[in-house]
């Protein structure tokens, strides 16, 4: 049996076996079976080169371990790492984890309400030619519309609004479909730090919403291609040229833009439960492949025009790979953004005044980091030292080396994904 523990992921792992006897399929095995070919016959950025080898050899003898026996009744178990990489399916449940412990100090006993702000399709290209900028624009020109909003007396706020923002790049048939979800508490932080609630039912009207959002994104655009920001390589050349982007921004001008409003939160439970599904999503779960044969992918998808109703997709491998690296995001960028009063370099003191004043205390986020074996623990009621045969044994390491010819790529893709 074989499991990953050094990544804070510990997940037992079946032995290998045919494709016909196979139970379950990972994204890994796509590209293990079909990578090298899909390498062969096109170009592919160095970035997403590093993401499919770190996915290939996540919990395998390349990222090295170790080896736990049982100091009682002897029991062994071979343990291999995770790549830790943010776009790997198998190592964000405990990234996810730690990340919702910080959160949950820093709720606020309000409402809470959840704004989807969506960019045309028409705009796709471009971005996924320049998704380092385009995407960024996205975050500005969304905390620019909210925070107008705030400040117009029509709303009755009159304050900065603090919100957390997460982009999703993908739509369930993993086609580029780029949108961001935001989490928003009712009221706002007024210029003298006075706490001022917000209405229970609606924040602002998501019709409006989308006017101002559009108009600040393309603003925003325009900048971006005046200040040379902005490349146009193959296909997208013909947008690259001042009459280009000039058709490009009036017909997305003359289309809807999306905003919707999900339901309020019913409370800052229901807040932690909803960022503990969405936050840390990558493209496509595991658990939603079901066949890989003959070199085509079967996964399941949520058909939002019937319903959200389940069904069945088949795509050939070399475009499943395709569109699974559409949503790779350049090194370091940060798609979990924080802005207003809940901005980083200003969260815990806003933090602490808004409880002061709504007369509940504050508990510091800065808490006790869990180990793996703690959170576990929590999660799942096992104590993973503990020896799963005799259960009076305590787990002992041994560690496996690290292969040298992984390292500098390891270490480098953790920082990027951090």
């Amino acid at each position: 049996m074989l499991h990953s523990v050094a990544s804070g992921e510990v997940c037992p792992q079946t032995p290998e076996t045919s494709p016909q006897e196979k139970l379950s399929w990972e994204v890994a095995d796509i590209f293990r079976l079909y990578g090298e070919e899909y390498r062969r016959n096109h170009p592919i950025p160095l970035q997403h080169l590093k993401v499919m080898h770190l996915i290939e050899i996540c919990r395998t003898a390349a990222l090295g371990g170790h080896i736990e026996y049982c100091d009682t009744c002897g029991y062994e178990v071979q343990a291999y790492n995770s790549c830790r990489n943010r776009h790997c399916p198998k190592c964000q449940t405990l990234v996810k984890e730690r990340w919702l412990q910080e959160r949950k100090a820093e709720l606020i006993p309000v409402g809470y309400f959840h704004l989807v702000f969506t960019v045309p399709h028409d705009l796709n290209p471009i971005i996924l030619c320049n998704k380092q900028v385009m995407l960024n624009i996205l975050f500005a020109s969304v905390n620019e519309t909210l925070q107008t909003f705030a400040h117009d007396p029509q709303w009755r706020l009159g304050g900065q609004l603090g919100f957390i923002s997460v982009l999703h790049t993908w739509s369930q048939t993993l086609m580029d479909h780029f949108h961001l979800h935001c989490v928003i508490p009712s009221g706002v932080l007024q210029q003298d730090k006075t706490w001022k609630s917000g209405r229970e039912t609606f924040l602002f009207k998501t019709s409006s919403l989308s006017i101002e959002f559009r108009n600040c994104y393309l603003k925003l655009l325009q900048k971006a291609y005046e200040n040379g920001q902005l490349i146009f390589p193959g296909k997208t050349a013909p947008l690259g040229t001042p009459e280009g982007i000039s058709q490009l921004v009036h017909r997305v001008k003359n289309k809807s833009w999306i905003v919707y409003a999900k339901r309020p939160f019913a409370g800052p439970e229901q807040v932690l439960e909803y960022l503990g599904r969405y936050t840390h999503r990558v493209a496509i779960s595991n658990h939603r492949i079901i066949s890989v044969q003959d070199g085509k992918v079967i996964f399941t998808y949520k058909d939002r025009s019937d319903h959200t109703r389940t069904k069945l997709m088949t795509l050939e491998a070399d475009e499943f790979m395709r569109r699974f690296l559409l949503h790779i995001l350049p090194g370091g960028f940060m798609k979990i953004r924080y802005f207003g009063f809940l901005a980083n370099i200003c969260k815990k003191k806003n933090l602490k005044c808004i409880h002061e004043q709504l007369g509940v205390p504050f508990q510091d986020s800065e808490l006790q980091k869990e180990t793996v074996q703690e959170m576990m623990l929590r999660l799942t009621g096992e104590d993973i030292t503990r020896c799963p045969r005799c259960g009076n044994g305590n787990l002992v390491r041994t560690p496996i080396p690290l292969p040298h010819s992984s390292l500098h790529l390891l270490s480098r893709e953790r920082f990027d994904s951090s």
